[in-house]
């Protein structure tokens, strides 16, 4: 993840108002594209960072839908701003963008702390699993799950736990994350050559490498309780 950041600034030119890198830093931005991609995988899109992701989108998924049908969830104002209101783009407006300024981790972990002691059984689950560290067991692989083993997971839990289809969803589910380190078509990086020609850095590059960062790598995962099968 180690990038000479300071030779890439030096290396950068504006031509044709368009921001360039000199050619003598082709290598400084190898090396940056190949960083992001390990941080991608090995950080912002590890296993455990996607499994507790998921649990906190279930979780307030969960509040909102008690909320919907008459539950009493206790949180603070501002939180309870976003789970008792179907916001869209049209309806955010002033006042909903400073409750959303006001929003903070505060607001959300004194609220799970809070819902670990819940009467319903999904929500209590889900805010103790992330509170406490104890997240489900997530399964990657770089082809999708196939369906005859989700259903046998979804009915193991399903009958450990007397739950509905309903329930089982906040319990079990998958789906995929994506990165592509190199995007040409948002982020392009031209190299300027001592010609004033200018070539996008995966025609520039002689590393095949580079090509091959600039497609999609996409990732299956499968969440279910770790403990119950």
């Amino acid at each position: 993840g180690n990038v000479n950041v300071e030779r890439l600034i030096t290396m950068l030119h504006v031509k044709d108002e368009q921001l360039v890198v000199e050619f003598k830093g082709i290598y400084s931005v190898e090396k940056f594209i190949m960083a992001r991609r390990f941080m991608y995988w090995q950080v912002y899109l590890h296993k455990t960072g996607i499994v507790a992701e998921k649990v906190m989108i279930k979780i307030l998924e969960r509040a909102r839908e008690l909320i919907k049908n008459g539950d009493k969830v206790e949180c603070s104002k501002t939180l309870k701003v976003f789970l008792e209101t179907e916001i869209d783009e049209d309806q955010f407006d002033r006042d909903k963008l400073d409750a959303f300024s006001r929003l903070d981790d505060y607001d959300v972990m004194s609220a799970l702390k809070s819902w670990c002691e819940h009467k319903d059984q999904i929500l209590s689950y889900l805010c103790d699993s992330l509170v406490n560290r104890r997240l489900p067991k997530i399964e990657m692989r770089s082809e999708d799950f196939d369906e005859q083993y989700i259903e046998k997971i979804r009915k193991q839990v399903k009958k450990k736990l007397q739950l509905n289809e309903r329930e089982l969803d906040f319990l079990v589910y998958h789906g995929s994350v994506e990165n592509k380190a190199y995007n040409p078509d948002k982020e392009v990086i031209n190299i300027l050559y001592k010609n004033d020609e200018q070539k996008d850095i995966i025609n520039a590059s002689d590393s095949a490498s580079i090509k091959a960062l600039s497609m999609t790598v996409r990732k299956y995962f499968l969440c279910y309780p770790k403990k119950l099968l």
